[in-house]
């Protein structure tokens, strides 16, 4: 677990940045989790795990050890294995007594046929990590990240549970023969594995199949049954409609449906609530909605008399107050919490009940910085409207289908107003509406849907947003509702009513990077801005180790995204290095710093990106490929003025190996109009298209170098199979595109 991640000799023929690009990937984790005081077995699959060294887990209590690393076969050594297992078999037909190392050869190749010989419909989950797991019995409860080292460093991170009920756990797929067993439920639709509640239960759903479990239900049992599947894996790229979209069905012994559901709300893990009428036997039924399936469609249900929460209202309140916050729910003990918010600064932190040795789900609750009030009804017309004082936060609830809030305000010629909705964010299915009206009711500005990057698992952004100038003095309503003319008790708000708060967040991708010693690799910095706020950004680096360094670390005005580079220190570290990086920017005169989230860039379904949180920026350092090679970097002075329809000359200094037989540089995410028309390990000529480009933008610009390596083969030594390869970034060049 505290080993320094090895390199291994022959990484001296590799160039620089062939580790970065065949960096691990953990495609999933099998269970995904397990309970205190348990120990038990892991399965990770994914892509270049080979050389597997290290396992790290965020937060304490959890410990694991490698097994073994084991790959799906190739179809040669598929061939391989039948014509070997073909022999062996002949051979003990014919009565001759096989020798107890042919037996154990017969074993294992029937092993490796059956776990390794399948076709995979994604090679991204070729390679599998088999871990030994212990959890402590006062592990705190809760997800945890999990990422593996190896030889060319750290993977991305993955979900890892710590549970306090019983698990059940299927065997792992890849450990379940090919054949069509009586237990495969392809097969064999009325296969069930038993159950005794409450407990977690754990599986991976095959093609077409359908996981049962059949449990002991007893008369008035409030049964709640929790999936968690989506939560683990957010999104699969590959996969319509980007993630395992599970779907349960609970039933009698009898086989009669009961209750059923695909989503809870509009989270796509579904979530069923049932009262047992009677003892006897019941069925829970676990698939995908469109019966696809694989290995990485894995899953966790909860199930047992749990507490869970439905709703809270207010979903939030101002710091320094005191708070009395309604629950509703299944198998609460309590229907009201009480908060102090003396100490508690503003934020969104998670809100949970405890029934006995049970935790509740999490309910995220909001602590504000403005003055904040409730909904007055009846307020649903501009007649009846709520008078409100700026700046305000309401916090009120469309209670029934059809439903409206409205809230009269005083404004003046000149000001500007900002309507912001909050409910959707804190776990509200309220899809809701905003309108801007004048005194007479006419409309100055709508909005349905706003689209916030922050909240990364969102596919559905169903806040709304709104700002606009007024055009005179007088009363104004601002009218919220429902757009699928829904309402309930859940469909909670918060909606702010106040003058523009410029301000903004930051999001850094990738959370997991992988640097040689001395060496630069880009990092991208996303800038979430609110309330019109463009001024630049200057990021740095707070408390980092000696050597670790941000190159061209300023968001340029007005720009939502930054590439830029980190610098690794010139010696190995033994661990991953946990990285802060902190923004800072003047707003209306006055200093405001916030601290990046690390956060992965997830694709959907081939198309849509996510920013999807995650723990920590973890750092692997990691030796150089060969100890006289030296760090790629710019020559030249920065920034580099480039000329809208002219080009300028960078010198740079690139190590390339004797074994590389041609060299280019390529930009990485470059604004349209900025190319590179000529480049050497020495030079780089960018050219700026004034069709496409204008003088004034500035940025950075991330060239990658890649090269061409023939493999000698023969007496003759003639160059054959060229291979294109990664041979590093230099450090980010910023630039400016200026007049001729």
């Amino acid at each position: 677990m505290k080993r320094c991640l090895p390199i291994v000799a022959w990484l001296a023929m590799l160039p620089v940045a062939f580790a970065q690009q065949n960096s691990p990937h953990i495609g999933y984790v099998y269970p995904a989790g397990g309970q205190q005081g348990t120990g038990f077995q892991v399965t990770i699959g994914g892509q270049f795990l080979n050389g597997v060294t290290n396992v790290f887990l965020t937060g304490t209590g959890v410990t694991a050890s490698i097994v073994v690393f084991e790959k799906q076969l190739t179809p040669k050594e598929q061939d391989e294995y039948k014509e070997k297992l073909h022999k062996l078999q002949d051979k003990k037909k014919s009565e001759t007594k096989l020798t107890a190392d042919e037996e154990k050869t017969l074993a294992e190749v029937i092993r490796k046929l059956t776990m390794f010989g399948r076709r995979l419909t994604n090679r991204a989950l070729s390679e599998f990590v088999t871990l030994k797991c212990s959890v402590a019995a006062n592990a705190e409860p809760g997800k945890r990240e999990v990422r593996l080292g190896t030889q060319f460093g750290l993977s991305n991170p993955m979900a890892f549970c710590v549970g306090t009920l019983p698990e059940v756990t299927k065997p792992d797929w890849k450990n379940v023969p090919k054949s069509r067993s009586s237990m495969d439920p392809v097969m064999n639709p009325h296969a069930e594995t038993n159950a005794t509640l409450p407990c977690v239960l754990n599986g991976q759903i095959q093609p077409g199949g359908v996981d049962r479990y059949r449990f002991r239900g007893h008369a008035g049992q409030q049964l709640v049954i929790s999936t968690s599947a989506r939560e683990l894996i957010p999104y699969i790229a590959d996969a319509v409609p980007g993630w395992f979209q599970a779907a349960l069905t609970l039933s009698d012994a009898a086989g009669k449906e009961l209750v059923y559901d695909d989503n809870y709300r509009f989270h796509p893990d579904p979530v069923l609530f049932y009262k047992i009428p009677k003892e006897g036997d019941y069925v829970l039924e676990i698939k995908d909605s469109l019966y696809r399936g694989r290995e990485d469609f894995i899953y966790r249900i909860t199930i047992g008399e749990l507490p869970f929460v439905t709703a809270v209202f207010p979903l939030g309140a101002p710091a320094g107050s005191r708070a009395s916050v309604a629950l509703w729910g299944w198998n609460l003990p309590i229907h009201k919490v009480n908060l102090d918010l003396h100490n508690e600064t503003p934020g969104t932190y998670p809100l949970t009940v405890h029934n006995g040795p049970h935790t509740s789900n999490q309910i995220p609750f909001a602590i504000g910085d403005l003055p904040e009030c409730l909904e007055t009804k009846p307020n649903n017309t501009i007649t009846n409207a709520q008078v409100v004082n700026l700046p305000i936060i309401i916090n009120g609830r469309i209670d029934r289908p059809g439903d409206w809030g409205v809230f009269r305000f005083d404004g003046h010629a000149g000001d500007q107003i900002v309507a912001e909705v909050y409910a959707r964010r804190l776990d509200s299915p309220l899809d809701s509406v905003l309108y801007l009206l004048d005194a007479t009711g006419k409309q100055l500005a709508f909005n349905d849907d706003y689209e916030d990057k922050g909240t990364g698992l969102n596919t559905h952004h169903a806040d709304s947003y709104l700002m606009a100038t007024l055009s005179s003095n007088g009363s104004y309503f601002v009218r919220i509702g429902d757009a699928q003319h829904n309402g309930g008790l859940a469909y909670a708000y918060r909606l702010r009513l106040s003058a523009p708060r410029p301000d903004f967040e930051l999001r850094v991708t990738p959370s997991s990077l992988n640097l040689r010693t001395g060496t630069s690799v880009p990092l991208t910095v996303f800038a979430l801005r609110r309330d019109g706020f463009a001024g630049a950004i200057a990021l740095t680096l707070t408390n980092a180790p000696s050597g670790f360094k941000l190159t061209a670390a300023k968001v340029p005005a007005g720009q939502d995204q930054l590439k830029l580079t980190l610098s690794a220190p010139s010696s190995p570290v033994a661990e991953p290095v946990s990285l802060h990086i902190e923004g800072r920017a003047t707003i209306a005169g006055q200093p405001v710093v916030h601290a990046a989230v690390p956060a992965e860039d997830m694709l959907q379904a081939f198309a849509y990106r996510h920013l999807v949180p995650s723990e920590s920026l973890q750092v692997a350092v990691l030796g150089r490929y060969r100890p006289e090679a030296v760090a790629a970097r710019i020559v030249s002075s920065v920034p580099v003025k480039i000329p809208a329809g002219g080009s300028a000359r960078v010198q740079v200094s690139m190590p390339v190996g004797p074994m590389i037989t041609k060299f280019a540089f390529e930009l990485d995410g470059a604004p349209e109009g900025i190319s590179i028309v000529q480049s050497s390990p020495t030079e780089i000529v960018l050219h700026a298209d004034a069709a496409k480009i204008k003088p004034g933008l500035t940025g950075n610009l991330i060239a990658k170098a890649f090269g061409e390596r023939a493999v000698e083969t023969g007496k003759e030594k003639k160059p054959a199979n060229p291979r294109r390869l990664p041979l590093g970034a230099l450090p980010a060049i910023p630039f400016e595109i200026v007049s001729q």
